[in-house]
């Protein structure tokens, strides 16, 4: 017999046991019940019914002749005692009564007339209430003796019940203590083996396996736990290896993200913190792992920043709406924005999903908080940018339609009208290069050798009422044989008249400016160089950035910041390069290369 047949059959036993207690149990109540309620049927409202009966008789005796009130009520008591005759005797009782009762009655109505016609009433009548009086008394000691015979009974009936019930469950713990000998040491036994076993086993010992000493449930156990044992010797020396080649991998994964890394369990103890967290927080792996997060989060202000949205209600609205962490990290200003996840398990034993713990994640987002920054930025110049030539336009609009105004006045500020349009215009062009270039649209170039002495006599030509304006001299070299270069003419004189404005900008009044061609191997080199103010090494890269605003010691700002990004872009894509060497006060020269016809 398996054990399952064993644990069902002791148990089955002990639901027919209960069953039968029950059983019983259900029955004897409903026997006392059904003998109580008869007791309060027949007797007992008997008595009550008397009670009535007496108390009308006493109201009857002192008015026998005129009191029809109490007459009616003893009637109408006496009327439910015939309805609820149950004892022998009660019956002839009960005809005796209602016998008086009726003779009253005539009595009472004959005094009632007599009274009327001024005659004496009947003699008699005042010992008839005695004699109802002596009646209900009997009719109240059948029910009275009936009562307590039934209650003897009944009593009977229970003390045998007890006796009954205590038998019952005397038997039903008798075998239940049966069961509690046998069946848990059934179960028990074998399972102390297995359990002695999976200790070897979790040991590394797989030698230790389990007797086969029966062949139900737990031998068919030891036979597979015996099996596995057999397939883990096998798989042992295969997969040390491979578990520690993935471990190294796994390792290598967390320690080269350039995100901060933070893994806590469900007890938000610290398991994991990579080497970029570590670096962020300013604490060695040793001060982190294994101590719980609410002892650390009281060391580190940034580590409390970041345990934060665990504890809101709404954690998801938390690390949505939480600010930036701003971290000052070797000298620069650096944005981390945190992201939280909860992690969960698959329990195969439970079939449930199961929360582990929590993953935290910091994700450096300085560049895109200076990209909004300089787009930002562009914006307020761009408005301010376009809001000083449309007054100037609207302005001169308005006096231009004054008819008093000089025909060479009107020319005048013609041209200052045609100035701010084409500078309007330039802007808008820089605008949609941009748009063109973001969408993927690429640079149409019209390629062909070019004579970069011709561009360079048109670019200076183009920006002469701007060198008068600021009264600086122009100063150009060039060797006497300047190969051909393999150019766009008009996007490589575009960036040329760029670098020349830019110059002129930035150029105190009176310089020199100098523009110089050269050969440089297989390439044409083009420099600009001015006497302004000079830029610091560490913008170097950044004004040839999109919306780039470096303001000079006056205050003033750039055009668009988007002139230089788009020269770049021409260059580059001609097969050239475009770059600054400069210094603060000592002006800058700006440069590009294109390559030579061969």
């Amino acid at each position: 017999m398996n054990l399952k047949t064993k644990i069902t059959t002791g148990f089955l036993a002990m639901l027919l046991l209960v069953l039968s207690i029950g059983g019983y149990a259900y029955y004897s109540l409903r026997q006392l019940d059904r003998s109580s309620r008869d007791v309060l049927k027949a007797n007992l409202y008997s008595i009550e019914l008397g009670q009535r009966m007496l108390k009308s008789l006493d109201q009857l005796a002192r008015k026998p002749l005129a009191d029809t009130a109490g007459t009616a009520a003893f009637v109408a008591a006496l009327q439910e005692e015939s309805r609820n005759v149950t004892e022998p005797g009660e019956q002839q009782v009960v005809s005796d009564l209602q016998r008086l009762t009726q003779q009253l009655q005539q009595h009472q109505q004959q005094a009632q007339g007599a009274t009327k016609a001024g005659q004496a009433s009947p003699l008699g009548i005042e010992a008839e209430p005695y004699q109802l009086g002596g009646l209900t008394y009997q009719m109240m000691a059948l029910n009275t003796d009936a009562l307590n015979r039934k209650t003897e009974a009944a009593n009977l009936r229970a003390d045998q019940a007890n006796r009954n019930l205590l038998l019952f469950a005397t038997l039903a713990v008798l075998l239940g203590l049966a069961l509690v000998g046998s069946v848990p040491e059934a179960a028990v036994q074998p399972l102390r083996k297995l359990t002695a076993a999976l200790d070897h086993a979790t040991e590394r010992n797989f030698s230790a396996s389990i007797p086969q000493e029966s062949h139900d449930e737990f031998g068919q156990v030891a036979r597979a736990f015996n099996r596995m044992l057999g397939q883990l010797r096998e798989y042992r020396t295969s997969t040390a290896a491979e578990l520690i080649t993935e471990r190294n991998r796994a390792a290598s994964i967390v320690n080269t993200l350039d995100e901060g890394l933070l893994l806590l369990d469900e007890n938000r103890t610290i398991l994991l913190a990579n080497p970029v967290l570590c670096e962020l927080l300013g604490m060695p792996p040793e001060k982190l792992l294994g101590r719980p997060a609410a002892t650390v989060r009281l060391e580190n202000d940034l580590f409390q920043a970041m345990l934060r949205p665990l504890d809101a209600p709404n954690r998801e609205a938390a690390v949505a709406e939480a600010p930036l962490l701003h971290i000052s990290q070797r000298g620069e200003e650096a944005f981390y924005q945190l992201a939280v996840q909860d992690l969960v398990s698959f329990n195969e034993a439970t079939e449930k999903t199961e929360f582990v713990g929590h993953i935290l994640t910091l994700r450096n987002v300085s560049d895109f908080k200076k990209l909004d920054q300089v787009k930002s930025n562009f914006l307020a110049t761009v408005s301010h940018e376009l809001k000083t030539p449309l007054s100037s336009i609207n302005l001169n609009t308005k006096l231009l339609q004054d008819e008093r105004l000089p025909a060479d006045e009107r020319q005048r500020i013609t041209g200052y009208i045609r100035h701010e349009t084409q500078r309007l215009q330039r802007m808008v062009a820089e605008l949609l290069d941009v748009s063109r270039l973001d969408a993927g649209a690429g640079i149409q170039l019209d390629v062909e050798p070019t004579n970069l002495a011709d561009v360079v006599s048109f670019a200076t030509a183009t920006v002469q009422p701007q060198l008068h304006d600021k009264q600086l001299r122009l100063e150009f070299h060039q060797p006497p044989r300047l190969p051909e270069v393999r150019a766009d003419v008009e996007k490589t004189t575009w960036v040329l008249i760029n670098l020349l404005a830019n110059a002129i900008r930035y150029s105190p009044v009176g310089a020199a400016l100098t523009v110089r061609v050269a050969v440089a191997g297989a390439f044409v080199r083009v420099s600009v160089q001015d006497h302004g103010p000079g830029i610091a090494p560490e913008h170097h890269d950044r004004i040839f950035q999109r919306f780039a605003q470096l303001p000079d010691k006056t205050g003033y700002r750039g055009g668009s910041g988007l002139g230089l990004s788009i020269a770049r872009e021409f260059i580059a894509t001609q097969g050239g390069r475009l770059w600054v060497e400069s210094e603060l006060g000592s002006g800058s020269t700006f440069s590009f290369t294109l390559p030579a016809v061969a």
